[in-house]
């Protein structure tokens, strides 16, 4: 039993430190210039007016280049920095932008083991070079790029739809696709549907396969 003559502890005794109470929220990192960094230094060398800006950001490296000399870059990047593999080709919609769209490439070195990321505006009709004839791997993004976005690549050698069919209208990874989708309208098995025929549950011409 506790003596009746010791007094109750002080609030301040009793309280948590105040580095307990209340944690400090993280700190928010900024993306630093890579202005002067050496693959942006070899870039703005070896192909004038294509570096717009450059950020580096946890250690990765994205450059903003021009986008008529984004084939030149990544010849560039092959040849001279030894980014020898392609590892995705894919793009953004902004939307509210100009451009509204960002084309973005990731590109990887076996021999720094380290990968740099270039990126290009474009806005809609206009058409980005294709790189697929200097990296194979980048052959089927550049076709989801175009199937998704509907950004074209001049000079791929077989630029067509590669997730949806050909006939289908719009491109779903646009904003302003519709989220419930669309009735393209258009034959997916043309064996089963008749031209003009499509696979909505509203449409006159659907047949029912069993």
């Amino acid at each position: 039993m506790a003596d009746e003559t010791t007094p109750p502890p002080s609030p301040e005794a009793s309280a948590p430190p105040a580095a307990e109470a209340k944690k400090e929220a993280p700190k928010k990192v900024e993306a630093a210039d890579a202005s002067a960094h050496p693959w942006v230094e070899s870039i703005r060398a070896a192909v004038p007016e294509a570096v717009l800006s450059a950020k580096e950001f946890v250690r990765q490296i994205t450059v903003t280049v021009a986008r008529e000399k984004i084939r030149d870059v990544a010849r560039h990047l092959k040849d001279r920095e030894d980014f020898r593999y392609c590892v995705d080709v894919t793009a953004v919609d902004w939307k509210q932008r100009k451009p509204r769209f960002e084309v973005v490439y990731h590109f990887y070195s076996f021999s720094k083991n380290d990968r740099i990321r270039i990126k290009c505006g474009v806005d809609e009709g206009e058409e980005v070079p294709s790189i697929a004839t200097l990296y194979l791997a980048a052959n089927w993004p550049e076709r989801e790029t175009y199937d998704m976005f509907g950004i074209r690549f001049a000079g791929h050698p077989d630029l067509q739809r590669i997730l949806t069919w050909e006939g289908f209208h719009g491109h779903p990874l646009r904003k302003d696709f519709p989220v419930e989708g669309i009735d393209t309208g258009a034959a997916i098995y043309p064996e089963e549907w008749p031209e003009g025929g499509g696979p909505s549950p509203n449409d006159p011409n659907r047949k029912v396969v069993s």
